[in-house]
């Protein structure tokens, strides 16, 4: 028998901590080895984190709620296995040789989200909070006495808005007591919601107040302006009607509008790569990778970006099967936090809603998002060897939001035209 740790494990490239949702198992439950043991979520996706050992779990290390680092130990197993130096020996029996040879195993200290000091923010509830802090952010705060509503105020510079310790030393620095935050200008305080008889409140679960978060930091940090073009999809509507059958037949693969999207967004970026950028501070990022996330609407209401990375690398096959692979999983709930990172350019499929088109909020920190409205059978005015006629074609509004501060109307309203052009100019003999 041996004590081995169960650890938190790396989740993605960009994944540093990860909060516990709720253990699956309890003291005393016996483990199979790959058996999911507790839920955690990133600041990206919900997932499952599984044993690496079979056997008895003997302690839970840290609580549901609270913030781990990767690396860290979340849980005690008593495991059948001999274990190396990542895990704990067994104290010798009474009939055994010297006791001091094999010491008693000493417990693994729980996880603690501390900055060194001893500290714990454990006592703190950030419950309230609209947005996710790393543990170091939250100790900050609590030690200079910031409150939730101060430090909602303070803009952040991490990876999609987050504050950073930068950010709040910063703010820390120039705070002066009852003064607005500087970053933000005057505070205005929220006017509180009216609540009447029969009224029903309903708590916004962990994923919506991260959505809410991120919509409200993208207007903030970025100056939105939206580009609109119709284009003519008939060419499409046709094709795919014809194809679409024997497609499913050979590739057990439904054929959506989605794969034809983004095969037209990504050759759009081809033409156009200065679309395709981040912005650090006064530099520009150019991104060598066509990195393209698609919008998926959850059951629950809520919503998800996976990515299709390397879209250009794709063909028109590849890119239906990675597209209905992405939605199965989102709506399953069985992303993995890589499946939804680094993304550089965004598509929203509002059409799928019935809207004609909208004014998608940018996904930060790329700098454009193209939403695609339902396509509608209109009349329109056509060009024929014998002139001008009116015929029903099969449109659709494209609505393309872009950050104003480096992405200026000739680039983003001519980006979306070449969109809808590779859209129009389909050609209808295409194979698949």
């Amino acid at each position: 028998m041996a004590l081995v740790q169960l650890i938190m494990p790396k989740m993605g490239e960009s994944i540093t901590e990860a909060t516990i949702l709720s253990w699956l198992k309890k003291p005393g439950d016996k483990i199979e080895q790959d058996e999911s043991v507790l839920e955690v979520a990133t600041d990206k996706v919900d997932t499952e984190v599984p044993s690496m050992h079979a056997g008895i779990l003997k302690e839970i290390l840290a609580k549901e709620g609270e913030v781990v680092k990767v690396g860290s130990p979340i849980a005690i197993i008593t495991s059948d296995s001999e274990v190396g130096n990542s895990g704990y020996s067994t104290p010798a029996s009474k009939s055994g040789g010297d006791a001091k040879a094999n010491p008693a195993p000493t417990k693994a200290p729980a996880v603690l989200a501390s900055n060194g000091s001893g500290v714990s923010h454990a006592s703190v509830d950030f419950k309230k909070a609209g947005r996710f802090y790393s543990p170091l952010v939250k100790n900050i705060a609590k030690e200079e006495k910031i409150l939730i509503a101060e430090l909602e105020t303070i803009p952040g510079s991490g990876q999609e808005g987050r504050v950073t310790k930068k950010d709040i030393l910063h703010y820390v620095e120039h705070r002066k007591p009852g003064a607005a935050s500087p970053a933000r200008g005057i505070a205005i305080p929220l006017v509180p919601a009216s609540i009447s008889a029969g009224d029903e409140i309903i708590q916004m679960d962990r994923m919506r107040k991260i959505i809410a978060e991120r919509m409200l930091d993208s207007r903030r940090i970025s100056p939105h302006v939206t580009s609109f073009v119709e284009a003519d999809m008939t060419n499409i509507v046709f094709w795919r009607n014809k194809v679409k059958s024997d497609f499913q037949k050979r590739e057990s693969e439904g054929l959506t509008y989605t794969p034809l999207f983004v095969e037209a967004v990504m050759l759009a970026i081809k033409d156009y790569p200065m679309i395709n950028i981040q912005v650090d501070g006064d530099r520009i990022i150019k991104k060598k990778e066509i990195n393209i996330g698609m919008a998926v609407a959850l059951p629950s209401g809520n919503l998800i970006v996976p990515v299709i990375r390397n879209a250009d690398q794709f063909n028109l096959t590849g890119l239906t099967k990675a597209v209905n692979d992405l939605v199965r999983r989102a709506r399953d709930n069985k992303l993995k936090p890589d499946d939804v990172a680094g993304g550089t350019f965004t598509i929203s499929n509002v059409g799928t809603f019935g809207n004609v088109m909208g004014t998608p909020i940018i996904l930060q920190p790329q700098v454009a998002i193209l939403a695609f409205g339902a396509i509608q059978k209109k009349p329109a005015v056509v060009e024929t060897p014998y002139g001008d006629a009116i015929a029903v074609r099969h449109k659709m509004f494209l609505s393309h939001s872009y950050d104003h501060r480096v992405v200026d109307g000739a680039l983003g309203g001519s980006f979306v035209r070449r969109v809808a052009d590779y859209l129009e100019k389909f050609d209808v003999d295409r194979t698949i």
